[in-house]
């Protein structure tokens, strides 16, 4: 469910996972998925394994929302999974809320996602056809169905987790960020593209020591942990008593293709991804903007907040103009579950922006976005700053033109919906009413994203800017 206030791309999810004996996981669970909130608004839920018994929590709206303490009491256990939830596949209902927990011959089963399998409609029906029965219309749904089904060959009475893993890797396509929860241990999975983050932690409590997985390095940080490494595209990662072991699955490797996207808007700035901080790279962003777009008649920048401040700080720094603030955020109106009226639903963006009047007055100001992709709320923001005072509106996006739909677990929208598809440069400038309008370009953005990385196979998708996929997809 899109909020009436947001037009913005949004990430389907985030997933966690804990093994730390002795320790509250739940609780750690539970601090974990609010750090990794902004991945999900829809639901939340966490499920926990003590002695071969799941237990499990889950509910519509925000981690807040969800859990209170008479929730989190029951979910005892060494080990955790925990998830964030923005619907791409499947209806935002409960039954689609995950953890998805089974139970099998083996034990239970649970599963956490964040991506999108691109041949979930195939898989689904394979499973039909078998007689399983499907209660959602999650993709996750069907990743727990194939897991809980045995292996040919195994050994006899074994459960044979990672050979499971390694059939499900064989059949899969798209996209993938797993958390998996069994009796005996807790697996990492990335799909062999590396479409979405994920990476590993470790933290010490008083207990001892433990492991996590996230998929965000700010989420180790939250609950005292700290970041070792990302999972490898391709990789499977056991988390147990005794650490960390991992493997890459039997699958033909692919061309590394990290969302691009995550640099631009998705990821907390203080996350990390091959081996360099997002804010820094958000930064570079915004001065190869001030290179490529400059501005030079305007007395200031402003950020459009939270995901464009670091961008706007690097756009100022290489313009030389002044930086300011001409919007507040109140973060707190993106999902409510009182519903707004009518008048308030019109009004929408100024519900969750206020411009600041006396920053404005009489200023040509330079407004920097990470995006634009329906072009839905860029135009009132422009009419804000001018009925805030602002003389003179320069819109310079951090980014190049949303064109294309992403089928990789990210809800851009439709061709129709996009407006960088549906209209050039100019026509957006008009559409939304600015002065000027520029874009970062394509190749802008990868040489500012390429400067930082340090660690991993450095390859990205950009398919929604290029309209190159790294994959077929069904329909293209």
């Amino acid at each position: 469910m899109r909020s009436p206030f947001d037009s913005r791309p949004h990430e389907e999810c985030g997933v966690f996972a804990v093994h730390a004996e002795g320790a509250d996981v739940a609780r750690l669970t539970f601090f974990a998925l609010y750090a990794l909130q902004h991945r999900g608004q829809e639901s939340a839920g966490i499920a926990t394994c003590k002695d071969g018994e799941a237990h499990v929590h889950k509910g519509m709206g925000l981690v807040t929302q969800v859990f209170k303490e008479e929730h989190l009491k029951p979910l005892v256990g060494d080990r955790a999974i925990g998830h964030t939830r923005y619907s791409t596949t499947g209806a935002s209902h409960l039954r689609n809320a995950q953890p998805y927990l089974l139970h099998t011959t083996h034990g239970p089963v649970g599963v956490a996602h964040n991506g999108n399998l691109t041949n979930a409609r195939q898989l689904r029906q394979g499973l039909l056809a078998r007689g399983v029965g499907l209660v959602g219309e999650s993709d996750t749904e069907v990743i727990a169905q194939l897991l809980a089904a045995p292996t040919d060959g195994g050994t006899p009475g074994a459960p044979d987790w990672e050979g499971r893993i390694a059939r499900f890797m064989a059949v899969a396509e798209g996209a993938y960020s797993l958390t998996i929860l069994t009796p005996g241990a807790l697996f990492a999975v990335r799909d062999p593209y590396g479409f979405r983050p994920l990476c590993l932690g470790e933290l010490e409590t008083e207990h001892g020591r433990g492991w996590a997985a996230a998929s965000e390095s700010s989420a180790f940080v939250t609950i005292g942990g700290r970041f070792l490494r990302e999972v490898r595209p391709g990789e499977v990662v056991r988390i147990d008593k005794s650490g960390i072991t991992a493997h890459q699955a039997p699958v033909p490797p692919r061309p590394a293709s990290l969302c691009v996207f995550e640099y631009v808007y998705f990821a907390r700035p203080d996350s990390r991804f091959e081996g360099q901080m997002v804010h820094q790279a958000r930064q570079r962003l915004g001065r190869e903007l001030a290179r490529e777009a400059p501005c030079g008649e305007a007395d200031l920048v402003i950020p459009v907040p939270d995901s464009s401040v670091a961008a706007a700080i690097g756009y100022a720094s290489e313009s030389g103009l002044p930086y300011n603030e001409g919007l507040m955020k109140n973060r707190y109106i993106g999902r409510t579950f009182i519903a707004p009226t009518d008048e308030l639903r019109k009004a929408g963006v100024r519900l969750k922006f206020n411009a600041i009047d006396q920053n404005l007055a009489g200023k040509r100001v330079v407004m920097v976005d990470d995006s634009i992709v329906r072009g839905n709320t860029a135009g009132k923001i422009v009419s804000m700053l001018r009925d805030g005072g602002a003389r003179e509106v320069h819109v310079r996006v951090s980014s190049p033109p949303v064109r294309h739909p992403c089928f990789m677990g990210v809800d851009m929208g439709t061709y129709e919906e996009l407006i960088g598809h549906r209209l050039d440069v100019a026509g957006i400038r008009d559409h939304i009413g600015a002065d000027t309008l520029a874009y970062l370009s394509h190749d802008g953005l990868m040489r500012a994203v390429m400067e930082g990385v340090t660690g991993g196979p450095g390859g990205h998708c950009s398919a929604c800017f290029s309209g190159i996929y790294p994959i077929k997809v069904a329909g293209r």
